[in-house]
């Protein structure tokens, strides 16, 4: 069992497609995607078009959520210009994935933690804005109840795994699209992955163990940022040419 695992593309084709290209060379027939497919002021119709063209397991981020949830005077500046690109057929879609899953019977599928898609699991933000991981048991509280031996999520954008006392393993593959953000929940502070490459991981089942490799993918992510420029995202922009907030 062999498969890749894809998350918070946030409207960023050209890494789609880099890592769409980098999966296909690595001879992967199988991907999931765990969701914040389109939000994000780059190109959302074109990068559903490519999503929902794949043959891949997917579930609900809550950027997702966003666009099918509320009316857009109530969407967020990342939610907004992506729901103004979408058609009917793109947002129908979205309604019918689910916000959790399971794939091949082995692997528990959500965006954030099982009960909620805007909470880290693997991360904790401090008073002072601090990102740090998350206590083991804090970790594992999340997890209670969940049968399935690999869990993955996705939602901090962070390349990340984390082995559970009862030798469960989650894993977090990283963002293709965005690689940082800022944020005020629960406190105000930033993700940085400190490189443009769009991430993904490969996640293989072997005598009973799974194996995890985070791929860093390089794209033309100059092209994306200045896209970004041009719709007026000025620190997104810098964000996706540097992989760092300005």
């Amino acid at each position: 069992m062999r498969f890749a695992a894809i998350a918070d593309v946030h409207g960023n084709y050209l890494a789609l497609e880099a890592v769409l290209a980098d999966i296909g060379a690595q001879g992967i027939g199988e991907i999931v995607n765990l969701g914040d497919m389109a939000s994000g002021p780059l190109d959302a119709r074109r990068t559903m078009d490519t999503l929902m063209a794949l043959d891949a397991v997917h579930v609900l981020g809550n950027h997702d959520r966003y666009l099918i949830d509320r009316p857009t005077e109530k969407m967020g500046s990342w939610d907004r210009p992506a729901h103004a690109q979408l058609d009917a057929k793109h947002l129908d879609w979205l309604r019918a994935v689910p916000k959790t899953t399971v794939f091949r019977d082995q692997v528990f599928l959500c965006h954030a933690t099982p009960d909620h898609d805007e909470v880290y699991w693997l991360e904790t933000v401090l008073p002072d804005g601090t990102v740090r991981l998350s206590s083991l048991d804090a970790i594992e509280a999340h997890a209670h109840g969940i049968m399935q031996s690999l869990i993955l999520c996705a939602h901090t954008h962070l390349a990340r795994a984390v082995r559970l006392r009862d030798g469960r393993l989650i894993v977090n593959p990283g963002s293709v699209g965005s690689p940082g953000y800022r944020d005020i929940h629960p406190f105000a502070h930033v993700i940085e992955a400190g490189t443009p490459d769009a991430r993904y991981a490969i996640v293989e089942l072997v005598a009973g163990a799974w194996r995890v490799t985070f791929r860093h993918v390089p794209y033309d992510h100059e092209t994306m940022a200045a896209l970004a420029i041009r719709n007026g995202q000025f620190e997104l922009a810098h964000t996706l040419a540097t992989g760092w907030i300005r």
